[in-house]
């Protein structure tokens, strides 16, 4: 789903926090339920409630409960900070909270998060939010950011995806750029469909807007095909890798829903041992 078609047919539930305030709970439910494509019957089916019933909820007729709101909020796998503003909508408390990494409550969060991308190295891991800013990163990271021309993009907050996109970034030394590229802004459409969140939206427009590198009949065979590799030249020479994503299983923690940890692997024995030789 484009982001452009979205936004012409649906108001997007990540809309500003005036504008939320402003609306009822049956507006935002309308808004998932449409943001997700589904008819009100497909949806009523899927909650198990009557389509009567949820008419009634999203025009206003009908107050839901707030055991009503989450289990509708759960059903339409709206994020947890969405969930607070639905809650609210209807007139409840939110009930998930929202911690710094810093909070004390988080540390074995953290120290699970150091522990995960500490122990990768010699390759390279760094976590994210949902911003793709960063948030931590362990040693093996650095070399591969010798080549950035703009060191405005390393000033802290680092995003990611601009870091790795921008002229000035990593893209003039990214090998199979057109791939890669096109695997990156694709990764974020996905999680616009998903949360909905404005601020993304402006960055996709943004990452978008940079000059497209010509594209290639298909991508590099370092995998055999199976997945896009990222191919970076370094001083120390061609290096590639191919990503995993973890995120925190069922977390009730704003901050703890929104992280991920990118852990980068070696594709070839090549980069193996560049790495082992660089970090170690």
């Amino acid at each position: 789903m484009s982001v452009r078609s979205n936004a012409q047919t649906v108001r997007r539930p990540g809309a500003s926090p005036q504008a939320r305030a402003a609306r009822g709970i049956g507006d935002h439910l309308r808004a998932w339920r449409q943001h997700r494509r589904m008819s009100q019957l497909d949806f009523a089916l899927e909650a198990e409630i009557s389509q009567r019933h949820l008419s009634f909820m999203e025009s206003g007729r009908s107050k839901p409960s707030r055991e009503m709101v989450l289990h509708l909020a759960e059903r339409l796998e709206v994020p947890l900070r969405e969930r607070n503003a639905l809650l609210l909508a209807a007139g409840y408390a939110p009930i998930y909270q929202e911690r710094g990494l810093d909070d004390p409550a988080l540390a074995p969060a953290r120290e699970a998060i150091d522990l995960v991308i500490g122990g990768h190295e010699p390759y390279p891991a760094l976590a994210v939010d949902r911003h793709w800013t960063l948030v931590a990163a362990n040693k093996a990271v650095a070399p591969l950011l010798v080549g950035v021309a703009d060191k405005s993009l390393l000033e802290p907050p680092v995003n990611v995806l601009r870091l790795g996109l921008h002229p000035g970034g990593l893209a003039p030394h990214t090998d199979n750029l057109p791939e890669w590229r096109d695997h990156l802004l694709e990764r974020l459409r996905q999680q616009i469909a998903v949360s909905g969140d404005e601020v993304l939206a402006r960055l996709l427009e943004e990452l978008s807007a940079y000059p497209a590198p010509a594209s290639r009949p298909k991508p590099r065979a370092d995998l055999g095909g199976i997945v896009v590799p990222f191919e970076l030249r370094t001083p120390q020479g061609l290096m590639s890798f191919f990503s995993t994503t973890t995120v925190f299983g069922t977390p009730v923690d704003i901050t703890l829903s929104e992280l991920a940890l990118e852990c980068f692997y070696p594709a070839n024995a090549d980069t193996a041992e560049i790495l082992k030789r660089t970090v170690l």
